[in-house]
């Protein structure tokens, strides 16, 4: 097919995606705005079926600084052409909405990580000495999506996407990142320290969780008169009288006076109702499968430290294995029932009791602590480095000798 995009002709064939390709924008008088995307034909017959990825900022012309410095983006961008930029440039929802398919989705992930890898390479060809930080989130995107494969019961599989052609997507996917581990350990030298982290593991999300149906059902949240249901985004809650409502994928905030615009809930009272909403929901049982579907509920005051910890949800919930805040309840939805099955093809997560996701630590040199955490990274650099370790920092250094 050919494709015209103002004066410019682009040749694109069918069951491929096209090169990055140019976008050109004018917001307003002499002003103009770049982006880039990529073109993918579906078929041709029957009917004309083309996808689009959402629109990325231009690396060689950003239209917002994407890099420190700001010409770090425009230098990559010489050395291995126009790339990915979006912070989630792999296009979750168009698979879960079946616009695209696996197919395309795996062909778009494995080509914004040949990207990273170039890029990686390309820092540590000119690192000579210093750190050198890479994220490869191809592990994150590709689980989220094919999770459902590793479960003959997930009820994702509604969808008829073939069983057995995925099954195996997500252990080669570690193989391909055991590949590039041992080429970065080809790259690096004996006195350079090489780790891998993740912040996250990942189990399978088959049932969502409605926290507004439960908080309504148990009398802490309240809709308008004659709903039974809220639409997307708190459209018909009452917040006069709705004392903590849940928005996100894991927590509760207590509508607080003083903090929520139309808060009710007297700061002196906050820790209270912390505390019976907490009792209420720990052990909550899924009647649809008999499951326990809430492990552990933590407050934040016990849990975190620091000036923006009263910005974030006043209670965390931590999910069993196979639950998650449901998709309604991310953008503020009251559902009409509390549990739900997550048919969708974004099937894995790890929004849920972080004992059920540890993440992987992998490093080429011993390490001091029997139980590594993603807070000891940062002193264990400073270490490792020669600079003192802040005091105000949390964790310890897991690397004590120098090379």
């Amino acid at each position: 097919a050919e494709l015209r995009i103002g004066k410019e002709t682009y040749g694109l064939k069918t069951g491929e995606f096209s090169e990055w390709i140019p976008l050109t924008f004018r917001p307003g008088l002499n002003v103009k705005v770049s982006g880039i995307c990529r073109f993918f034909i579906r078929r041709t017959d029957p009917g004309f079926d083309m996808y689009m990825t959402p629109i990325n900022i231009d690396p060689e012309k950003p239209a917002l600084p994407i890099s420190r410095p700001l010409s770090y983006s425009v230098y990559l961008s010489k050395m291995i052409g126009s790339y990915a930029t979006l912070g989630l440039a792999e296009d979750t929802w168009a698979l879960n909405e079946r616009v695209t398919d696996e197919e395309i989705f795996l062909e778009q992930a494995y080509s914004n990580h040949r990207e990273r890898e170039e890029m990686l390479f390309n820092a540590i060809d000119k690192t000579r000495k210093g750190l050198c930080v890479c994220v490869f989130d191809t592990t994150d995107r590709i689980q989220h999506m094919f999770m459902r494969f590793l479960d003959d019961d997930h009820p994702a599989h509604a969808i008829g996407a073939d069983r057995e052609r995925y099954r195996g997507v997500i252990e080669e996917l570690y193989g391909k990142m055991d590949d590039l581990l041992g080429r970065v350990m080809e790259k690096t030298g004996d006195g350079d320290v090489v780790m891998v982290i993740s912040d996250h593991g990942f189990r399978q999300f088959k049932r969502g969780v409605n926290l507004n149906a439960w908080l309504l059902k148990e009398g802490y949240l309240a809709l308008k008169d004659g709903k039974a249901t809220g639409a997307d985004w708190f459209a018909d809650v009452d917040w006069s009288r709705t004392r903590a409502y849940s928005f996100g994928l894991a927590g509760i905030y207590v509508n607080e006076k003083g903090r929520e615009s139309k808060g009710i809930v007297p700061p002196g009272e906050k820790a209270a109702l912390k505390k019976e909403i907490s009792s209420r929901l720990r052990g909550l049982v899924d009647e649809g499968t008999g499951k326990v579907a809430v492990l552990e509920v933590y407050d934040n005051a016990e849990v975190y430290n620091g000036p923006y910890r009263d910005n974030g949800p006043d209670i965390f919930v931590g999910y069993n294995e196979g639950y998650r805040n449901s998709w309604g309840n991310a953008v503020g939805a009251v559902e009409a029932e509390v549990f739900m099955d997550n048919g969708k093809s974004w099937s894995g997560d790890h929004c849920m009791d972080p004992r059920l996701v540890p993440g992987v630590f992998f490093c080429n040199r011993k390490i001091t602590a029997e139980k590594a955490h993603i807070m000891d990274i940062g002193p264990t650099i400073l270490e490792l480095f020669g600079v003192r370790v802040p005091k105000f920092m949390t964790g310890r250094p897991l690397i004590t000798e120098r090379a």
